[in-house]
């Protein structure tokens, strides 16, 4: 699991328990006679992605997750990151507003021995990264399709407290998720993230001595907007609806490097600012 492992936010779009039934008289996702009811969905998927942050090899590795809500308190565990809506959920189709802690382990370039290239092997390992923050967002359900898709907007902040990077990361996302069955559903996210300068460093930069191991040329990065990311995602109950039982997930992100993590040699010469991820697995609704 590298960074911010995408393929467990791909299984969160796809599991998602909001997305469920579509006739206008059924309850809604997640409940048994409104939206309160506890439900949670565990799974493990197959994730296609690249061997660090900026590289043009890539690898399949496994990418287990966890969502759901327990007395209307969501909880999200994603590979790498966990987080808790500390915000109660309301009944029924509604705004519902978001605040909570998030935990992140950055695993990026922490282990050599994942990376293909010779180049960005002969630059060293960097020491994993614990990244502790918090959230805000908002959410509605019932918005476009029916009185169950769901529109949500969030922004995170997180900060390496251990000794890797030591700086922070802004991330805001926006997602849509709508049914189109009791047993398939679809999501789409737009995403982005802004590191500091320290990240910038530890991750995109060049040092002399590193240049003389690796061939790479010198270059000092500097922080800013790191990227974007765009992302598709769906479901598809294979044993009763997707309310309850076992589910196929699958879905694609595409990510683009921006400014100086774009222009660093470990990702204009030594890989590519494009990338992608792909990501097939099975969840169960308990």
């Amino acid at each position: 699991m590298r960074a911010i492992l995408p393929a467990a936010a791909l299984l969160l779009l796809s599991t998602a328990p909001a997305l469920a039934q579509s006739t206008p008289d059924a309850p809604p996702a997640g409940t048994a006679n409104g939206f309160d009811a506890d439900t949670v969905t565990a799974g493990v998927a197959a994730a296609y992605l690249t061997d660090y942050e900026g590289s043009d090899d890539y690898s399949v590795i496994p990418a287990p997750a966890a969502i759901g809500s327990i007395s209307g308190y969501a909880f999200q565990y994603l590979g790498n990151r966990l987080s808790v809506d500390l915000i109660r959920n309301p009944a029924g189709p509604t705004w519902d507003l978001q605040a909570g802690p998030i935990g992140v382990v950055n695993f990026n370039r922490s282990n050599t021995k994942s990376i293909d290239d010779r180049r960005v092997k002969a630059l060293g390992e960097v020491n994993t990264a614990y990244e502790i923050g918090g959230f805000v967002g908002v959410g509605k359900t019932g918005v476009i399709t029916s009185p169950y898709d769901r529109l949500a907007a969030s922004v995170s902040y997180r900060y390496d407290v251990g000794n890797a990077h030591e700086s922070g990361i802004w991330q805001p996302t926006v997602s849509y998720f709508t049914p189109l069955s009791q047993k398939a559903a679809v999501g789409i996210f737009v995403s982005g993230e802004r590191a500091a300068g320290k990240y910038a460093r530890t991750y995109f930069s060049v040092s002399p001595q590193q240049s003389l191991a690796s061939g790479l040329p010198v270059y000092n990065a500097r922080g800013g907007w790191k990227n974007w990311s765009l992302g598709v995602a769906g479901t598809y109950a294979l044993s009763g609806d997707l309310l309850h039982g076992w589910k196929a997930v699958g879905g694609v992100n595409y990510r683009r490097l921006l400014n100086d993590y774009a222009d660093s040699p470990l990702t204009s010469i030594a890989g590519s600012r494009t990338q992608w991820l792909a990501a097939l697995g099975v969840a169960y609704t308990f």
